[in-house]
């Protein structure tokens, strides 16, 4: 029986074809847009974002990395990418070490207002990562911390093998940062990991993503951010679920610092009401009102660095 006697039948096989074709290629498009490594200009028209104008506090963090002298380091990814991190120390020596985790499209020496912060006020060691695909480490699409983590655990251990075994690490990350330290916080890491401070991580990928598709295109999640999840997990690995900073709090068990802006709209603040929710270890939340996202030590330098300090000498002597 030929199909095209039956135009019916014909007609809907023919739009299913079209429906699939157009989806395929709108997940085409978001995949190169948000997860593929290339210049994100999307950023610069975000309303969710502040101009990208450095206030004093950046100022200052760039213009002392620039000056500083530190080490390369290169690790082996478990998968095989080549990936450099920046490692500072102390002036004077000290077990202690903070690993900074950068956002969306930055870099490992975009942290420098935090790496000044912990190498001057609190004599830290310091390391500086770029992420898979970000800054001089290989990798062609962005993990939005869920390859990331396990870079982490062994940027990690390299740091153990560096301090000894009487090193004492504190964990400090910001916006995908932020995500990618809660996603380390639950896998088996090494006792010398001792606190961790996340700043306006989101709850997951899917959570994320689902949020930014209705805020900036007005779109429903589904079945856009499914078929763009399918296409992630074919071409990066990762699928936007599995990717979830809320599952992996539940299996956390350190100590956790959440620091959120007040007036957060790309990573919305409810979302860190729910993290801290989630988290069943020792922990606090500290909110900056007025601040917007990746925000909060530009905005309230002072109480940020004295709400951070307070939290990890607590469990770093």
């Amino acid at each position: 029986m030929a199909i095209t006697k039956h135009p019916v039948l014909f007609g809907i096989i023919i739009a299913a074809i079209i429906v699939a074709g157009a989806l395929i290629g709108v997940s085409y498009y978001f995949y190169n847009m948000a997860i593929k490594r290339n210049s994100k200009e999307f950023l610069s028209d975000n309303k969710d974002l502040v101009p990208d104008e450095p206030t004093p506090v950046e100022q200052n963090g760039d213009k002392w990395i620039e000056n500083q002298t530190y080490e390369t380091w290169h690790i082996s990814s478990n998968d095989g990418l080549k990936l450099v991190g920046y490692y500072k120390a102390a002036a004077t020596p000290t077990n202690k070490m903070a690993i900074l985790a950068h956002g969306y499209s930055g870099s490992g020496k975009d942290m420098g207002s935090f790496a000044k912060f912990y190498y001057e006020k609190l004599g830290y060691n310091v390391l500086m990562p770029d992420d898979r695909g970000h800054g001089a480490s290989e990798g062609d699409y962005i993990g939005f911390g869920w390859p990331d983590r396990k870079d982490y655990l062994l940027w990690i251990q390299k740091a153990v093998d560096k301090l000894g075994e009487a090193a004492q690490i504190v964990l400090h990350g910001i916006s995908m940062g932020g995500a990618t330290v809660m996603m380390v916080s639950g896998e088996a890491l090494p006792k010398q990991v001792k606190a961790i401070v996340e700043d306006c991580g989101y709850t997951s990928v899917y959570d994320q993503l689902a949020y930014q598709l209705r805020r900036l295109y007005k779109l429903p999640p589904f079945p856009i951010l499914h078929t763009t999840s399918w296409l992630t997990s074919i071409k990066a690995g990762y699928s936007f679920a599995e990717a979830s900073s809320l599952k992996q709090l539940e299996n956390n068990k350190l100590p956790m610092l959440f620091i959120h802006g007040g007036d957060d709209t790309f990573v919305p603040t409810e979302m860190a009401m729910r993290l801290f929710d989630t988290c069943r270890t020792e922990k606090d939340i500290f909110i900056v009102e007025g601040a917007s996202h990746g925000m909060a030590y530009r905005t309230d330098e002072a109480a940020y660095e004295q709400k951070v300090s307070h939290f990890i000498k607590r469990y770093i002597h």
